[in-house]
């Protein structure tokens, strides 16, 4: 169906038809009843595409992840497409796996879409594909991975201070063979998570075993096989702090298998606070990110360069704090 059919129905002109579409000129209320009848009749939807490279604006915003198995990134995706939408614009979604080459992929794709901007939450630390994007013209926020801010606004979450909240309270409990389950060790918050496991057992001159710290990969059933792994060192951890809530559903199935008690035998700390910590069994203590704010900081940056186009701006660097959420997977260590 096309806009000459539209025009035929309606028996008006096709220039009548492109300016009730395009609201470019006056049309009388009755010409344009009869054309949005023709069009609802006639089942014809105007070719958005084509309109926005005619005028320079296709509205539309691409954003990047890394993981949408991982529930913190679908929730983050979810609030940054509600504020998007209620600015006018469509959000084109694109899961990258982890996998730089899709990555890449995914990046050709966007700018053969003229996307307006790009919110990328990084794959790995690699600033090769940052640079082509900011070469290319298109605004840039970057999320939870840290680059120089001459190539993008970024927004962050403080990882250290998170791992050293959740560390800092098992300690509180009496908890003193505390383990960590790492993410992937090349992604800088993964890193500064462990990294602030390790201040709070040094400012409580607790030592820090080698053998309590297992890389995971933020995905469950390596959650579970760390935690596997932990419950058979001799002596075991009495805590385990888990880099991620994902990892840490992991890590209950495992104690459950060994018929232990959660937390009386081994008390647990995730990371992220995605909505299923609370709904688990115990729920969940964990690091709840900022979801909403983080997303609110995100489409706020990228919008201020969308509408004002401040091309020699100095970029933001945002950080953002975590806060400790108490629940039922964590208690005080009986003597």
């Amino acid at each position: 169906m096309t806009i000459r059919d539209v025009a035929k129905f309606a028996d008006v002109s096709i220039t009548t038809v492109s300016h009730v579409i395009n609201n470019t000129r006056f049309v009388s209320e009755d010409l344009k009843e009869r054309v949005m009848q023709a069009m609802n009749e006639l089942g014809y939807k105007p070719n958005m595409l084509a309109r926005g490279l005619r005028s320079g604006r296709t509205r539309t915003i691409g954003l990047v992840v890394p993981d949408m198995a991982n529930l913190f990134f679908a929730e983050i995706s979810r609030a940054i497409e509600d504020i998007v939408f209620n600015k006018g614009y469509s959000l084109i979604i694109c899961n990258s796996d982890d996998n730089p080459e899709k990555q890449k992929a995914y990046f050709g794709v966007l700018l053969a879409k003229q996307v307006e901007g790009i919110i990328f939450i990084s794959t790995g630390s690699s600033q090769d594909y940052i640079e082509q994007l900011e070469n290319s013209g298109i605004p840039i926020v970057l999320a939870d991975r840290e680059v120089p801010t001459q190539l993008a606004d970024v927004v962050l979450i403080d990882n250290e201070y998170g791992g050293y909240l959740a560390t800092n309270h098992l300690i509180s409990l009496g908890h003193k063979r505390i383990a960590c389950i790492a993410g992937p060790s090349e992604l800088t918050p993964s890193a500064d998570r462990v990294n602030g496991y390790r201040r709070a057992l040094c400012e409580a001159d607790l030592p820090v075993y080698p053998e309590y710290i297992v890389n995971g990969d933020f995905h469950f059933k390596l959650g579970e096989a760390a935690m596997l792994h932990l419950l058979d060192l001799n002596p075991r951890p009495d805590a385990v702090f888990v880099s991620n809530d994902m990892m840490a559903f992991g890590c209950i199935r495992a104690i459950h298998s060994r018929n232990l008690v959660l937390p009386n035998d081994i008390s647990i700390v995730g990371f992220d606070d995605i909505l299923l910590a609370k709904a688990s069994s115990p729920a969940l203590t964990t690091i709840a990110q900022p979801t909403q704010k983080m997303a609110e900081k995100i489409t706020e940056l990228l919008f201020l360069r969308l509408e004002s186009h401040p091309s020699n701006t100095k970029r933001k660097r945002v950080i953002l704090k975590p806060e400790l959420v108490i629940r039922d997977s964590t208690m005080a260590r009986s003597s």
